[in-house]
C-alpha cells in the first residue's frame, strides 16, 4: 500500500469492507434454504451479526449491489431465456404478485389489499432490501448508531401532493406537519455554517474551501449568511482574472439581457436552451474555468450544464445568472424539511409495516425510526401479504395473451434455483427496461417505448465521522465541488424524531452525505447516451476507488479545520444506483407535448396495461417525484379492476 493511502487510512479495519463489494452474506445465502436463511437474518438482529444479518446495517457497497443484478443482467443483457427447471414453493395461485417493492410495488401492494382485504399477494424484489431507492443506512460511530439515507430523500413540497397521495400518507399515520418541528430549521444558521466551494488540489492547483454559495445550497438548507461578498468570494477562487471577472457577472447582473426575445417566449427559450448556451449568449460568458466552476453545478437535472436546460439550472439548481432573464424572481419553494432520518425509507417502512404487521411493533410515523424489523416475518407462509427479496423475475407471462384466458405465470430466480408462481394479477413495478425481457409478448411499439426509459446512474455515499469539528471550524456545512469526483458533500439533515436524536455539537459523530451524478461532459451527446456511459463507469469502478476518492476530497476540503481521514472516518456506505432517477423529458432533445398524459409521450405508450398484466413506477410517469411512484401504483391497481 503506498504511503499516501496509508494517511488517508485506507488500512484502517473500520466499518467499509464487512462485505467487500456485497459478496459475503449473498454467497453464503445462496448454500442456505430459505428457513435457515430466515433464522440468520433473525440472529442478526440480536447484534452479533448486526452487519451481516440486518440489511439496513451493511456497508459498503449498497444500493445496487454485487449479486442483485447478477440475474437480470444475463437476462436483458445476453437474451438469456433457460433458467433451469423451475420449483412451484406456492402451490395456490395468487391474487396478485407485484415485480419490484419499492415505494410503487409497496403502494400497489396496499392499493389492491385495500379493495381486497383477503387478498393473497406476493411481492418479489431483486435486492436483499426493500424500499427500492428509498434506502435506510444504519452506521456505527462514536458508539451510536446514525441513520442515514441511502436514496429516495425526501417529501418534498407536500402541499402540491394529489390528494390521493396525501390521503396514503395520512393513512399510513404520516403527519407531514410532524417535520417542521424534527428537522431542526435552525441548526445551521445557529452554528454559524454557510455553504462553500471547494477547489480541489488535483483540478485546481490547491485545495481551497471558499465560503459562499454559489446558489446550490440556498435553496434547499436554510444556511447561514456568507461571510463574504460575491466578489470577495470570485477573488479567492483559483482562476485567472479574466475567468474571476465573467464570473462575477454572472453571480450579480441584474440587468435584462434578454430584449430581444418577447416576454411570452422568454420561458420557452431557457427551458430548450442550455444552461452554458444562455450564460455564453445572453451574458457573454466565454472562458472555460467558468464553465468548468459550473459545470456539474446542475446536480439533480443528473448532465452537465451543456445539457442541463438553463429553465431547469437556475430555478431548481440554484444556478446563478437569473438577473439577466428580465424575469420576476417571485417562484417560491416549500421548505425542504420533510425527511425522515432516513429519508424515504421511512415511508417505505410504514407501508411493509401496514402490509405486515408482524415485521415490526408500533402504528406511527415516531416509532417507526426506531423499529427494528423482523426480516423473518417478511416472507411467512401464514401471511396474506408476503415480501420475498434477492429474487429476481425473469419470466411473466399471461395466459391467452392479451386476452387472458387464465394466470399471469411468473418465474424467478432466488438463491440459485428457479421458482414459477401463479397470479390471477399481476403489477411490474420494476424498472421499465428490463421490462421487454421479462414479457416479450407485449406489442413492439410498446417494448420499444419501455427501452427509451434510460435511468440516471447515480452515487449517494454516506461518511460515518466521528466528530465534526472540522466543519465548525472551517464555519461551512455544505459544499460543492467542481471537478471532483463527489459533487456535493454536506453534514446531513438534522432531524431528530421517534427517539433518534441528531447530533446535538460539534464534538458528537455524524455523518456526512456525498453525491455523484454520474455522466460525460461536452461530447454532444443526449441526456440518455450520457447515462448509459455513466452507468458502466459505476459498474467498473470498485468500492476501493470510491473510498480513495470519499476519503481524498474529505481530506482536502477539511483540513484546514484539523480533519483526519485516518482517524476521523468510522464507516463507509456506498449507495450505488446504476438505474436511479427515471428519465424525463428535456425539452433541449426532447418533443414535449402540453399534457403530460398525451399518448404520443412514450411514457404513456409504455405503461399500457397487457391481459391482467399492468405497470407501475415512476418510469411510467417520467418522472423522479415520490408521489409519481405512489399515483402510477394506484393507476395499475385500477386497471386490475
Amino acid at each position: 500500500m503506498k504511503k499516501h493511502d496509508k494517511l488517508l487510512g485506507m488500512d484502517r479495519p473500520i466499518s467499509r469492507r464487512d462485505l467487500l463489494h456485497g459478496a459475503g452474506l449473498l454467497a453464503a445465502g445462496s448454500l442456505l434454504p430459505g428457513q435457515v436463511l430466515a433464522e440468520s437474518l433473525s440472529a442478526g438482529e440480536k447484534g452479533s451479526l448486526a452487519g451481516m444479518g440486518y440489511p439496513p446495517a451493511r456497508t459498503g457497497m449498497r444500493g445496487n449491489h454485487p449479486g442483485s443484478f447478477d440475474i437480470a443482467h444475463p437476462l436483458a443483457r445476453e437474451g438469456r431465456t433457460d433458467w433451469g427447471v423451475a420449483q412451484e414453493p406456492d402451490a395456490d395461485i395468487y391474487d396478485l404478485v407485484v415485480v419490484g417493492a419499492g415505494i410503487s410495488g409497496l403502494s400497489a401492494a396496499y392499493y389492491y389489499r385495500e379493495a381486497h382485504p383477503e387478498a393473497r399477494i406476493l411481492l418479489l424484489d431483486n435486492h436483499d432490501d426493500f424500499g427500492g431507492h428509498a434506502k435506510r443506512n444504519e452506521m456505527q460511530a462514536g458508539g451510536r448508531t446514525l441513520i442515514g439515507y441511502g436514496g429516495s430523500q425526501s417529501l418534498e413540497g407536500p402541499s402540491e401532493y394529489s390528494t390521493l397521495v396525501l390521503k396514503l400518507l395520512r393513512d399510513l399515520g404520516i403527519d407531514t406537519t410532524r417535520f417542521e418541528t424534527a428537522y431542526d430549521q435552525g441548526f445551521l444558521q445557529r452554528n454559524q455554517l454557510t455553504a462553500g466551494i471547494f477547489f480541489d488540489r488535483e483540478n485546481w492547483g490547491v485545495d481551497r474551501v471558499v465560503p459562499f454559495d454559489m446558489g446550490t445550497f440556498g435553496t434547499y438548507l436554510p444556511i447561514a449568511p456568507s461571510p463574504l461578498s460575491a466578489a470577495e468570494a470570485v477573488a479567492r477562487m483559483p482562476i485567472s482574472e479574466a475567468a474571476q471577472a465573467q464570473l462575477l457577472r454572472v453571480l450579480t447582473i441584474k440587468d435584462d439581457q434578454m430584449g430581444d426575445i418577447s416576454d411570452k417566449e422568454r420561458w420557452q427559450y431557457l427551458s430548450s436552451t442550455s444552461y452554458r448556451d444562455y450564460i455564453t449568449e445572453k451574458i457573454g460568458v466565454s472562458e472555460e474555468e467558468v464553465f468548468a466552476v459550473l459545470q456539474d453545478l446542475s446536480l439533480d437535472n443528473t448532465v452537465g450544464i451543456e445539457a442541463a436546460p438553463a429553465s431547469f439550472g437556475m430555478n431548481y439548481s440554484g444556478l446563478p445568472g437569473f438577473g439577466a432573464t428580465g424575469l420576476p424572481d417571485d417562484h417560491w419553494e416549500e421548505p425542504y424539511i420533510y425527511h425522515f432520518p432516513d429519508g424515504n425509507a421511512g415511508v417505505a417502512r410504514m407501508l411493509v409495516r401496514s402490509l405486515i404487521p408482524a415485521v415490526a411493533p408500533g402504528s406511527t410515523m415516531d416509532d417507526i425510526v426506531m423499529a427494528r424489523f423482523d426480516y423473518s416475518k417478511l416472507d411467512q407462509q401464514d401471511s396474506r401479504v408476503r415480501l420475498r427479496l434477492e429474487s429476481t423475475a425473469v419470466k411473466v407471462e399471461q395466459s391467452g395473451g392479451k386476452n387472458p384466458a387464465g394466470p399471469v405465470e411468473v418465474g424467478y430466480v432466488r438463491h440459485g434455483q428457479t421458482h414459477r408462481v401463479q397470479a390471477r394479477s399481476c403489477v411490474l413495478a420494476c424498472y421499465h427496461s428490463i421490462i421487454p425481457f421479462l414479457c416479450p409478448q407485449l406489442p413492439g411499439s410498446q417494448r420499444k417505448a419501455l427501452a427509451r426509459q434510460v435511468k440516471a446512474p447515480i452515487l449517494y455515499t454516506n461518511v460515518a465521522l466521528r466528530n465534526w469539528q472540522a466543519f465548525k471550524s472551517l464555519g461551512i456545512g455544505a459544499a460543492v465541488m467542481p471537478g471532483g469526483y463527489h459533487t456535493l458533500a454536506m453534514l446531513d439533515f438534522p432531524v431528530s424524531l421517534g427517539g433518534y436524536e441528531f447530533s446535538g455539537g460539534p464534538d458528537e459523530p455524524v455523518i456526512v452525505h456525498m453525491e455523484r451524478f454520474v455522466h460525460r461532459n461536452n461530447e454532444g451527446l443526449n441526456v440518455a447516451e450520457q447515462r448509459r456511459l455513466g452507468r458502466h463507469e459505476l459498474f467498473t469502478t470498485s468500492f476501493e476507488s470510491i473510498e480513495r476518492s470519499v476519503r481524498s476530497q474529505l481530506a482536502g476540503m477539511l483540513s484546514g479545520g484539523g480533519f483526519d481521514p485516518a482517524g476521523d472516518i468510522e464507516a463507509i456506505t456506498v449507495n450505488r444506483w446504476a438505474h436511479g432517477y427515471s428519465l424525463g423529458y428535456n425539452r433541449i432533445f426532447d418533443q414535449v407535448y402540453s399534457d403530460w398524459d398525451d399518448e404520443r409521450h412514450p411514457h404513456v405508450q409504455a405503461r399500457k396495461p397487457f391481459g391482467r398484466i399492468s405497470i407501475a413506477n415512476c418510469d411510467a410517469a417520467a418522472s423522479a417525484w415520490l408521489p409519481s411512484a405512489i399515483e402510477q401504483a394506484h393507476r395499475a391497481v385500477s386497471e386490475l379492476s
